[in-house]
Order: C-alpha cells, then sequence, then structure tokens
C-alpha cells in the first residue's frame, strides 16, 4: 500500500484507534495526521480518540484530537491498532460514515474488515506498519517521534520478542530525524507521578504466586484506584514490573472499571501463547501481551484464566 496513492483525490481523512489508547495507538494515529498535514495540506484531517494520557503532550497536534463522535462523513477513514470493529465501537459510527475505508494493524486476531487493510502480524507494532507505507524522505521530526513512541511502548523500549532487526533499523531511521529520543523514553514510558509508585508499591504487596510460581496476578479495585486518585490509563506500569518477577512465566494485573467487571492484562515470557487466553474471553493482543475484559469477581475470574492457562502449561494449576 502506498498512502498517496491511497489519498488521492481525498479531501478529508479521518483517524482513530482503539479504546483507552496506548502508545502504539497513540502514536499510529498521531503519526500518520502529522505526515499528512505534513505533506498533503489540502486534505483536512480529523483524529477520533479517548484523551491521551498526560505523558503524551510533547507529540504535535495531541490537542487537536476530538474526544467525541461527529456525523462528519470523511473522504477516507483510517482505524490504526484494532483487530475488530469493537475496539473501536464509540466511533464505528464515524467509520460508517465514510466513504473508504482501511485499516492499519499488528494484531494476527485481525481478519480485515475494511476496504483495504495492512495487517503484518510479525511486526512490532502498527507504527512499524505505518512506516510501511510511508516515504522515508517525507518524514518529518513530528512524525519520527510518534512512530518512535509507538515502537518503544509495544516492544518494552525493544525487549519484547516481537523487537526485530527491521525495528531497529526504522527505531534507527527516526532518531536521524532528529528527535529527543531518550526524553521519549524516559518521559512517555518510565516516568511515574508519586500516587502511581504508590498503588504500583500496593498492587505488587498484594499480588499472589500461584501455579509452583510459574504465575502471578494483583487486582485493584475501584476503592483502591479512588483511594490513590488514578484511573486505568495510570497503572501501565504494574503489569511489566509483575512479568519480571523471578521464576514466573505468566503475568495477570486486573483493575476494576465497572460493577463486578475488570480490565485483564496478561503478560508472557517464552512459551505461552496469552492472545489465545484472550481471545477466548472476547480480547486480543499478541503471543506475549494480550488483554481483555471479563465479568465477575477477582476470583472466579483468575480461574476461569487458569483453567485456559492449564491447557498450554500441561497440567492442572489447581488441585
Amino acid at each position: 500500500m502506498n498512502i498517496a496513492e491511497e489519498l488521492a483525490g481525498a479531501k478529508t481523512v479521518g483517524i482513530t484507534g482503539h479504546v483507552r489508547p496506548d502508545g502504539d495507538c497513540v502514536g499510529s494515529c498521531m503519526g500518520l495526521y502529522n505526515y499528512i498535514i505534513d505533506n498533503m495540506p489540502g486534505i483536512q484531517v480529523d483524529v477520533y480518540l479517548e484523551k491521551p494520557g498526560d505523558e503524551f503532550g510533547y507529540i504535535n497536534g495531541i490537542d487537536e484530537i476530538k474526544h467525541e463522535p461527529d456525523d462528519k462523513t470523511h473522504d477516507v477513514f483510517f482505524v490504526l491498532d484494532c483487530s475488530d470493529m469493537e475496539r473501536f465501537k464509540p466511533l464505528v459510527k464515524c467509520y460508517n460514515n465514510s466513504v473508504k475505508k482501511i485499516c492499519l494493524d499488528h494484531h494476527v486476531s485481525n481478519g480485515g474488515f475494511a476496504d483495504a487493510s495492512v495487517i503484518m502480524p510479525d511486526a512490532s507494532s502498527t507504527c512499524e506498519v505505518l512506516y510501511g507505507i510511508l516515504d522515508d524522505g517525507l518524514i518529518s521530526k513530528n512524525t519520527a517521534e510518534c512512530i518512535y513512541t509507538g515502537i518503544i511502548h509495544d516492544t518494552g523500549v525493544f525487549k519484547y520478542s516481537c523487537t526485530s532487526a527491521n525495528t531497529m533499523t526504522i527505531a534507527g531511521r527516526m532518531m536521524e530525524k532528529g528527535i529527543a529520543y531518550s526524553d521519549i523514553i524516559d518521559n512517555s514510558f518510565y516516568k511515574k507521578t508519586y500516587n502511581q509508585n504508590q498503588i504500583l508499591g500496593r498492587a505488587l504487596l498484594e499480588s499472589v504466586l500461584f501455579y509452583d510460581g510459574k504465575c502471578i496476578f494483583s487486582a485493584v479495585n475501584r476503592k483502591t484506584m479512588d483511594f490513590y486518585g488514578v484511573d486505568g490509563k495510570a497503572l501501565g506500569g504494574i503489569i511489566e514490573q509483575l512479568r519480571l518477577t523471578d521464576g514466573v512465566e505468566v503475568a495477570i494485573f486486573l483493575y476494576e472499571t465497572g460493577l463486578h467487571e475488570y480490565k485483564v492484562s496478561l503478560r508472557s515470557k517464552s512459551y505461552i501463547d496469552v492472545s489465545r487466553v484472550a481471545m477466548h474471553f472476547g480480547g486480543g493482543g499478541h503471543v506475549r501481551a494480550a488483554g481483555c475484559t471479563m465479568q465477575g469477581t477477582v476470583h472466579d475470574i483468575i480461574n476461569n484464566i487458569g483453567a485456559q492457562l492449564e491447557l498450554q502449561m500441561g497440567k492442572k494449576i489447581y488441585d
């Protein structure tokens, strides 16, 4: 796919990504936005996303994001980092109102719901997929910051198994555009507020090992989140710390989003495919990082997830 060809004759472009946008979602959406406004000034671009976290405030155009759908008709509408339409459900109306629909994604569970798609399950991130359809010579510093952001977030700063030689080459090219790559890593990936550190400490303190220490989980309810004054966006670093626990293959983190409703994050180190577990419960993701939303008590949810892990572990988790 060539972006110039896809946008030939277009006057209006819409862009969206998934609910609760992470670094790759924000980076790919805003990377595409900046590339178009830099090189195709005759096109009006609208980005629709839930409000990104404050850590992404350095991205050019971040304040131009629309947080609510509208009745506008777009010549071309891009959906980024979404494996199915449920992942951008609040914006489906905008999507349906558009003339041409394009999806860029790297989730293996994406069946190709748009008119045209570029789906690369072996790519580290949607930002890596996006880079592949752009003209490198036309990528500005603003666009490079976005692409680099998405790559570092979905690779865990180049340490996850999805990182390839091509990933590193693209990251290097973005660095050559003059971006402040160290600041992007520190400020958007590692930096935490005092309250975030406090709830991280509590989540680690209350974590539970199971299956002979091969699995670990922790859960945070709404009351605890309110006590520390944080929302779901502030909890992103907890699952990574759980995953780093010595001897652990699978880490599970849950936080309450409604009455007996939890957002579940899953991570694995080497041999468990957590995307299979997430997909069983209506979610999705990647082999080593996936998520879903589940109903029930924490005990019920962990038992249900455990039953799916047993299928891959080869023996019972619970006696």
